[in-house]
């Protein structure tokens, strides 16, 4: 059985998603450049909290896997009972608490799985089943299991991705000195 599936946005008024392009195409690896193509993009409820943000937020959260190991979860993990830690910028706190976003969830009908992260891609338009407003995105966040962490930049969580935790980058290229190499 198919997952729900759910679309962001800040536009409260879409009856149809129509597959897009990507604006900033991304390196996607061998054989998957077609993801920089016309698509429309859905994630699963279990990873809904990545989206759980202003669209431009920069953002990195990071959950435990199975495959997980102890030193990483002490050095990185601690004592915490969330099911996530989502780091953000302290430039972007005050718009992640008066902004709203909308969440449309989807058919699963027309997706099909990335195996990347709970993302999913359907080529075809989507009509969304229905439309929430989510006011307070701190709560939504809470309810989610996920805890916030507030940073000045988030560079230096750079070595993160050489761990064993899973971490997700999302809109980094608005982060403070993310573009900067690491000793420039």
């Amino acid at each position: 059985m198919a997952p729900r599936l759910f679309h962001f946005s800040e536009d409260p008024s879409i009856g149809v998603f129509t597959p897009r392009s990507v604006a900033i195409p991304a390196e996607r690896g061998d054989g998957r450049d077609w993801l920089n193509g016309p698509l429309v993009w859905a994630i699963e409820e279990r990873r809904q909290a990545l989206y759980l943000f202003p669209r431009d937020c920069p953002r990195i959260l990071l959950w435990p896997t199975a495959a997980t190991t102890g030193e990483d979860l002490d050095r990185w993990w601690g004592e915490r009972a969330c099911t996530a830690i989502a780091h953000i910028e302290w430039a972007w706190f005050e718009r992640l608490k008066t902004a709203s976003i909308h969440r449309y969830e989807l058919p699963a009908e027309p997706f099909e799985t990335l195996d990347d992260a709970g993302i999913w891609v359907s080529r075809a338009p989507v009509t969304p089943l229905e439309m929430q407003t989510l006011p307070d995105l701190p709560a939504a966040l809470r309810a989610e299991g996920v805890e916030l962490r507030l940073m000045d930049s988030l560079t230096p969580l750079r070595g993160v991705w050489n761990t064993s935790l899973h971490a997700s980058g999302v809109r980094l290229r608005n982060a403070i000195g993310w573009g900067t190499p690491p000793d420039a």
